[in-house]
């Protein structure tokens, strides 16, 4: 932290450069609110007059006040502002600024009669402009409301959206220096929507509550799912409306999937140098509005039409059995550090809504994307649950799975998963009942928790995508790790009641290579971000089968095909929640871009000609099969772990381990190297009892897992394991033919292609 004297030297040379007509650093008193309950200057008629209202519920929230008037409720916390203003906006841009009287618990608020649904806003909020002391209230730069519902236009970062002088020679000192240039020609604006509106009643919703234990998650993007569908209309493509027509969810239940998890939605901002390089942020982990749908989705209009149009999405998908799921970015937001635009949160209190360091200049950064959201403040806390609250109660939504989840259920400093946020979200009647995903980690010291999330919560385990990559591509030093991963990792859930669903299982993710560019790329291939390459991780634990990126070579092209399917295959026999990235089930390419988190073109968007090549439309077809297998089959979708011992006289185990000679595998086969696996999962001993009350019974499998690069020989397991064995999948074909495959005896010997997996039903009559 600046000593006193550092900080009034660095403000006196920061004076002596600065002329009279550029505000300097010295904390001074907010002017007075200009045209207060008036236009700005130049404009001859007043605005509406300012009731009290109420300090709730927060936002622009339009209802019927005092005597029947209709109007519209504004209500913001600001602790520590001096003054706020309402700025309404006609649809030539003309500014009427109204200011609320009311300070209630430091909510500001006021009713505004005549004001309904529709029309456009901001705030201005006057303050001290003191950086060194985090205190950067600058009334100049009009701000969205983070209750806003619907936001109407795109930011674009010219130096007037900045709350200090952009560009000035020392850059150093730069965010000290205050910036009074009017930024409400560059900034979107909030809208009011109207609460009462008739697709605000959900009686007619069905959600599916389908059973974490029966999950599928379909990983997607709106836009770059539906940009390119030929079955959507042209003018849907891209939108919330393409995602709900029939064309779009006849794909997801072809597949079979249960769950569709959309990449952000919420209202959020591009980064300047993307902007810059002529990029935008396609994905979309740069959030600025946290209960508004992104209006750059929306085919029916952003003046809160999108709102509705999400709503009918969520129906639509309700309908044929899918639930929702949204990524959701509460770890920060897109004003990014001291040198990042003021939107909101920064002018609205920064101290309030950002963790600061001790050096109140600067900002705590556990997500590496400049500030991190002071999560246990009372108010910031307020903000996300009252935003989950909301996407579950008026739009829908069945469950989020949080981004740098690590950093939301830190205290002061370190993570703690007694904290506030998640202490919050176990009591809340509301929140406890929907899915909750973590990605269990951010980039700050400790942050890696994997396991450690308490009950209620899954998490993405990125030790079952490392130890499956590294098995198919022969690296793993032996086979414990990998048998934790497809048995439902109970190392790292069985503890707390946790069940094997607290996994979701993912081999990709959109963060990374597609499923398709792991196999046909060693390193990543990142210019077109415009970084240099240096972008994106270099740990992919991929295997290019021979060949760097596209080949002619026809059997580096069948290798890469049937290691897809082993993929595929493994990820989907596999105990937990498995989750697809949409695309990977019909061979999609970003061209070895591992990180195509600014392109939003056809690197990312979904090529569904690729349906039309006879190699991709059998990778599907596989695909759907198994998601029929495991939806048809209990013993694939286990609500408990495996306990690994007898469970009768016969000596049957619920889960045993077999190497290629027909044995049950030892404490030192664990050890060894192996490249040839086996496991056999009984139906006959599954916990749990069905919705009468009946025992749950079922087929029992052995899976043979092969990554070896020639055939090997495999001894089925006898009695009390099998009678005899029924081959299900043979992923050494490109084809899976429907109807009984091949009938093998138990004790018999069965050869086992290169780099396959085969699943065999096991017969015990």
């Amino acid at each position: 932290m600046s000593s006193a004297p550092e900080q009034e030297a660095v403000q006196e040379a920061v004076r002596a450069a600065v002329p009279e007509a550029v505000n300097d650093t010295r904390p001074a008193p907010a002017p007075a609110p200009a045209a207060v309950n008036g236009r700005r200057p130049g404009h001859d008629r007043g605005g509406p007059p300012v009731w009290p209202g109420a300090p709730t519920p927060l936002g622009a929230r339009f209802r019927v006040g005092p005597d029947g008037v209709a109007g519209t409720n504004f209500a913001l916390w600001a602790g520590g502002a001096e003054a706020v203003e309402v700025c309404l906006f006609d649809e030539d841009g003309t500014e009427t600024r109204c200011r609320l009287t009311e300070l209630t618990h430091e909510i500001w608020h006021g009713f505004l009669p005549g004001v309904r649904a529709g029309q456009r806003y901001g705030f201005r909020v006057h303050g001290r402009w003191d950086p060194w002391t985090g205190a950067r209230w600058n009334h100049a730069k009009l701000l969205l409301d983070p209750y806003a519902r619907a936001v109407d236009g795109d930011f674009s970062l010219p130096g007037e959206v900045y709350g200090h002088v952009r560009d000035w020679p020392q850059q150093n000192v730069a965010d000290t220096v205050r910036d009074d240039r009017d930024s409400a020609p560059y900034v979107p604006k909030g809208v009011v929507v109207h609460d009462d509106a008739p697709d605000d009643d959900w009686v007619d919703d069905r959600r599916p509550k389908t059973p974490w234990a029966d999950t599928v998650i379909y990983e997607l993007h709106v836009r770059g799912f539906t940009k390119l569908h030929p079955g959507i209309p042209e003018k849907l493509r891209g939108t919330y409306a393409g995602l709900g027509h029939p064309a779009a969810i006849g794909h997801l239940k072809r597949l079979g999937v249960t769950a569709v998890e959309l990449l952000p939605v919420h209202q959020f901002a591009h980064e300047d140098h993307l902007l810059r390089r002529g990029l935008r942020n396609y994905w979309g982990y740069n959030s600025i509005g946290y209960f508004a749908p992104h209006a750059g989705y929306a085919a029916s209009g952003t003046a809160g039409q999108q709102v509705g149009e999400f709503k009918e999405m969520v129906r639509a998908l309700h309908a044929a059995g899918i639930e929702v799921i949204l990524d959701v970015v509460y770890n920060h937001t897109a004003e990014a550090g001291e040198l990042g635009p003021t939107l909101s949160l920064r002018g609205i209190d920064n101290r309030g809504y950002y963790r600061l360091q001790n050096d109140a200049r600067r900002y705590a950064d556990y997500t590496g994307c400049g500030n991190t959201l002071h999560v246990v403040q009372p108010n910031v806390l307020r903000l996300i649950t009252d935003s989950l609250r909301y996407w579950v109660t008026e739009m829908g939504v069945d469950g989020f799975r949080f981004d740098l989840a690590a950093a939301l259920a830190r205290s002061m400093h370190d993570v703690d998963m007694l904290s506030p946020f998640l202490a919050v979200i176990a009591q809340d009647p509301v929140l406890r009942r929907v899915k909750l995903i973590a990605e269990p980690w951010d980039v700050g010291n400790g942050g890696y928790q994997v396991g450690a999330f308490p009950p209620l919560w899954t998490e993405w385990n990125d030790r079952y995508r490392d130890a499956v990559r590294d098995f198919w591509r022969g690296a793993l030093p032996d086979v414990r790790d990998l048998g934790y991963r497809l048995s439902g990792s109970s190392d790292l859930y069985a503890w707390g009641g946790r069940r094997p669903y607290a996994s979701v299982n993912f081999v990709t993710a959109h963060d990374g290579f597609t499923l398709r560019d792991l196999v046909s790329y060693h390193q990543k291939h990142n210019a077109a971000n415009g970084e240099g390459n240096r972008d994106g991780t270099n740990d992919n634990r991929s295997w290019n089968c021979g060949a760097e990126g596209e080949t002619d070579d026809a059997g580096v092209n069948a290798l890469r095909r049937q290691q897809l399917r082993n993929l595929v295959t493994t990820l989907l026999l596999s105990t937990g929640v498995p989750m697809l990235v949409a695309g990977d089930e019909m061979g999609r390419t970003q061209g070895g871009n591992n990180n195509a988190y600014c392109q939003d073109n056809e690197v990312s968007w979904i090529d569904w000609s690729l349906l039309d090549d006879p190699g991709w439309r059998e990778l599907f077809g596989l695909t759907s099969r198994l998601l029929a297998l495991r939806h048809a089959h209990p013993v694939l979708r286990r609500r408990a772990f495996f306990s690994g011992r007898p469970q009768a006289a016969d000596g049957l185990r619920d889960l045993a381990w077999f190497t290629p000679r027909g044995e049950e595998m030892t404490q030192e086969d664990w050890y060894a190297p192996a490249s040839t696996v086996g496991f056999y999962l009984s139906g006959r001993d599954i916990p749990g009892r069905d919705a009468r009350g009946a025992k749950i019974t079922d087929d029992s499998f052995l899976a043979v897992l092969h990554a070896g690069e020639s055939p090997a020989s495999f001894v089925l397991p006898g009695p009390p394991w099998a009678r005899t064995y029924e081959l299900v999948v043979d992923t050494s074909r490109e084809s899976q033919e429907e109807g009984p495959g091949t009938v093998h005896p138990a004790g018999g010997e069965i050869t086992v292609p290169a780099r396959s997996v085969l699943l065999l039903k096991a017969g015990t009559a």
